[in-house]
């Protein structure tokens, strides 16, 4: 009878919660969580498959413009053969070199606007967002104006 006595407690009273240790852990997290989240900007850029079918090519140049990217340098092509093989320079893809030879292809063929880039294995990802820069559009010779090359980029593996 002592025991349940003890523990009994009268009708109108109300258990106290001790929430100060909630409050001291939350104290600590919140802070903790927002200068450890990573604050980034997320771009979506539209890309194109190659597909085997080919889609209505009415007023489009027969051809197509390939970008293979591997180890040794960058190639040129036109869906059959290579037309350029750009050499790596000091260890770095000569874009400067990919840049004017794209604006030769799209002087002369301005109602062309796609391309194709195709990767090797084992290339860093970065290496594939420059040379879609590059393929996309480039800056007018001493103006600061953008010039559009192919807007339309095709992505793929390397043959």
């Amino acid at each position: 009878m002592i025991r349940r006595h003890h523990y009994r407690r009268t009708k109108g009273e109300t258990p106290n919660l001790d929430v100060t240790t909630l409050m001291n852990l939350m104290v600590i997290l919140v802070p903790f969580l927002l200068i450890s989240a990573v604050f980034s900007r997320v771009a979506v850029m539209e890309l194109n498959v190659p597909t085997r079918a080919g889609g209505s090519a009415l007023n489009k140049p027969n051809f197509t413009i390939e970008v293979i990217v591997r180890k040794a340098g960058l190639e040129i092509a036109n869906g059959s053969h290579v037309e350029a093989a750009l050499p790596r320079k000091d260890g770095q893809y000569d874009l400067q070199l990919l840049n004017d030879m794209l604006k030769r292809v799209k002087d002369k063929y301005p109602e062309k606007d796609d391309a194709t880039v195709l990767m090797e294995p084992d290339i860093e990802y970065d290496y594939l967002i420059k040379v879609m820069d590059t393929v996309r559009g480039a800056e007018a010779q001493g103006e600061k104006m953008a010039m559009v090359l192919f807007p339309n980029i095709s992505i793929g593996d390397a043959p």
